[in-house]
Order: C-alpha cells, then sequence, then structure tokens
C-alpha cells in the first residue's frame, strides 16, 4: 500500500530476506512440463525499503554446473526503478532488469556464489521480486533437476518469503580512505563565534530547552527526548543532550528559532558531536536543515552502513553513494569522545565541504566536478540549496537508538574554527 504524498520523511519499510524456492515455472499453462536446463540456483534478495527508496544485496548460489559467466534476470512487480548497482552491470527495461557479471566475478563453480548490490526508487510500492532465473533458468532452489519430467504433471509455483527484522543490506566495508584534501577554510574568532547568527554552548539553557531553542517532532512523536545536561559538557558546564529512540516516531530535535534564513552566501556550521553507540547500518539524521529552493524538504547530515553521509529528503540522493568504493571515502563518527564537525554549504552554486577534527572528509564534498562513487546522485539537482532552519537530534528510519551530546554551536556566514 502506497504511503500518503504528504508523509514526506524517509520511512524505513520491513526489511524482507527473500529465500526463493520456487518450482517448476518453466512450464507453460497450455502445455506439458518441459525438462529445466543442467542447471539450478537460488537467490537471495534482502531489500532495505524507505518511501520513495531502496537499496537491495543480492546473492545468487549456482547449484548446477559451473559457469563462465552469467545472467541474472528478474521482474519487478511494483514501480521500482534501479538508478545505482555495485559489483554487477544493471540494467532496467520496464519491469524486467538484468543483471550481468563484471570480469572478475563471472566464474561461477557449483556451489559458488555471487553478491551485488543495487539503489533505486519507487512511488506507488515496491514489492520483493520473485521469478529470478539464472542464464534463462528458474532459480527454483535446487541442483540439476531429473531428466525424466511427466508431461502430464501439472506445474505449481510456491514462494516462500521468510521476515527478518535485522537488516543485512550492508555492504561489509571498513572506511579506511584516508582523506588528501587540504582544508582550505580560514579560521576567524575562537569557539566563542562573537558576531556568528547562532552561538549557543547552552549555558543559558536548563531542562528543557526552550527560548534559542524549542524541541521539535516533526510528523509525530513518541519517546525520544531532548534535554539540557549538566554533567557531561564540551564547553562550559552544560550541553544538549539527545535521548534518541529507535523507529521513525520516537525521533526528536531541538531547533534553533534564530533566523538563519539570510547567514551566507555560504553558510558555515561548527559544533562539538559526541555520541555513545557507532553508526548503524541503516539510515539515520542527525542534523537537519530546511531547503526553501527544495519545497522546505530537509538536508540531513547523518549516516549510513557505519559512515557520516548527507541525505537529501526531497529524493533520497545520499553523498557519498552508498555503494562500498563510496562509503570507503566518509568515514565513521566516533564513540566516546567528542569530535569538531563543520560543514559549508554555498547558496549560490552546488558545492558542499564536510570536516570532522580539522580533516575533510573527501567522500562528503561536493565541487561541481562529477566525482566516482561520491556525487552522482546528488548532481542530478542543480539548484544550490538554501538552509533556512537547524535542528540537531536523532532519527532513525529502522530500530536504531542513540545517546548524543551537542555542544559549542554555530551557524556564521564567516568560516568558523574548532
Amino acid at each position: 500500500m502506497a504511503l500518503p504524498a504528504s508523509f514526506a520523511v524517509r520511512l524505513r519499510a520491513v526489511v524482507v530476506s527473500a529465500a526463493l524456492v520456487l518450482g517448476g515455472l518453466a512450464a507453460a499453462a497450455s502445455g506439458p512440463a518441459a525438462a529445466l536446463p543442467d542447471t539450478g540456483c537460488r537467490v537471495d534478495y534482502t531489500v532495505n525499503q524507505w518511501q520513495g527508496g531502496f537499496t537491495a544485496q543480492v546473492k545468487v548460489t549456482n547449484l548446477g554446473a559451473a559457469v563462465n559467466g552469467w545472467r541474472l534476470r528478474w521482474t519487478f512487480g511494483g514501480d521500482q526503478r534501479v538508478t545505482n548497482a555495485w559489483n554487477a552491470q544493471v540494467g532496467q527495461n520496464g519491469t524486467t532488469v538484468t543483471a550481468a557479471n563484471v570480469s572478475w566475478n563471472a566464474s561461477l563453480p557449483t556451489g559458488g556464489t555471487a553478491d551485488f548490490g543495487l539503489q533505486g526508487t519507487w512511488t506507488v510500492a515496491g514489492p520483493v521480486p520473485a521469478d529470478f532465473t539464472l542464464n534463462d533458468a528458474p532459480c527454483n532452489g535446487t541442483g540439476s533437476p531429473s531428466p525424466s519430467v511427466t508431461p502430464t504433471a501439472t506445474p505449481t509455483a510456491t514462494a516462500t518469503v521468510t521476515p527478518t527484522a535485522t537488516p543485512t543490506v550492508t555492504p561489509t566495508v571498513t572506511p579506511t580512505a584516508t582523506p588528501t584534501v587540504t582544508p582550505t577554510v580560514t579560521p576567524t574568532g575562537g569557539p566563542e563565534c562573537a558576531g556568528a547568527a547562532v552561538c549557543s554552548g547552552f549555558e543559558d539553557q536548563a531542562g528543557v530547552p526552550a527560548g534559542d531553542w524549542q524541541v521539535v517532532t516533526p510528523n509525530c512523536s513518541s519517546s525520544g527526548t531532548a534535554v539540557i545536561d549538566t554533567s557531561v559538557a564540551h564547553g562550559g558546564s552544560r550541553s544538549l543532550r539527545i535521548n534518541g529512540g529507535g523507529g521513525y516516531c520516537n525521533h526528536v530535535f531541538a531547533g534553533t528559532t534564530r533566523d538563519v534564513s539570510a547567514v551566507g552566501p555560504v553558510v558555515h556550521a561548527r559544533m562539538w558531536v559526541r555520541h555513545t553507540t557507532a553508526l548503524p547500518a541503516g539510515h539515520v539524521s542527525m542534523i537537519t536543515m530546511a531547503d526553501s529552493r527544495d519545497g522546505g524538504r530537509d538536508l540531513r547530515v547523518g549516516g549510513q552502513n557505519g559512515a557520516l553521509q548527507w541525505n537529501r529528503e526531497s529524493d533520497d540522493a545520499t553523498l557519498p553513494e552508498q555503494s562500498p568504493a563510496g562509503v570507503a571515502l566518509s568515514v565513521p563518527l566516533p564513540v566516546g569522545r567528542w569530535v569538531c564537525l563543520r560543514y559549508e554549504i554555498d547558496t549560490t552554486r552546488q558545492s558542499i565541504r564536510t570536516l570532522l577534527d580539522d580533516q575533510e572528509v573527501a567522500g562528503l564534498r561536493v565541487d561541481g566536478v562529477p566525482t566516482q562513487d561520491v556525487d552522482s546522485q546528488w548532481l542530478h539537482r542543480t539548484t544550490a540549496p538554501r538552509p533556512t532552519t537547524l535542528r540537531l537530534g536523532w532519527e532513525s528510519y529502522g530500530g536504531d537508538q542513540d545517546t548524543i551530546w551537542y555542544d559549542d554551536v554555530a551557524l556564521s556566514s564567516s568560516p568558523l574554527s574548532c
């Protein structure tokens, strides 16, 4: 069932791990069953789906004779469209999708497996496909069929779909790339950030954020809370603590009430962040900024596949792309210590720079020049963003929880230092 169009924020659908067991699909309804080719296969299709988008991890196991060169084909039952893929050459014609090997995984011995991933979009429905074929032979989860087939047998098709609550669509990549881009930010002023549109160490706050900061829970609310903490702080004696629950409605943010719509032309942001749990495989958001040039939809800083990422709410574009190579160009957010997070958003052109502890993150940079595995999705939109809000908090599109502290937060038209 499609979600209402007004449901703007991204949802994490139930993750389905489909070990497909399909029998007799090669037979035509009007004639006798035919012998299958001398092969067999099994497909495990694990999807991570949210409103308007999805990623899928596909594992094909060859249960028949060894092959050198393979082609997996299936049909989408909804209006899914593949936009990106890794470890396979993937194309789509209508609802039919074909994934072919790349050079290094062409050989599939008996019992051998090949894994690849893809990313896509959907509008009305995105059901799990159930009609896989390997080199035109149906994947029925068994090995080579018996050569004797009863002509009068009535073919039947069954599909077993096993739900699982634990997403396994994680490219198992440990981000080890060392960004070599030298930051060009010229620090002006100290952490006090005098003259900035937002300059807060939360020292004037107590209990629940009020005044210059207000607790907000867009669309729905439940267990997430935002409080002023007097026991943990980066500077001074107070910080903003976000107790973020798992599940979309358990999100919570503290948003500044200051007018930041005129900050620019380059928006400079700086904050100290401390969190308790490593970034999960699923998508989470920690910082959101409404973009007046994108219908008020949010620009979001968060994480996915264990690393920091930017996300655009309107089309779910990510920075970097969520391929293994793209994820490797980002970095995890350190746990159990304060880190300085800074970013710059140019409101005159598509340009974003992100720094963690004074080191620029190569995978979180947009400079107008397309970079493989980084910004191809992001550059689909050519209009430069115009942030008009700043919210700090936690939003999980699955079941991931975290406790995060924010301190010494600044938003300015001038560069900021840590």
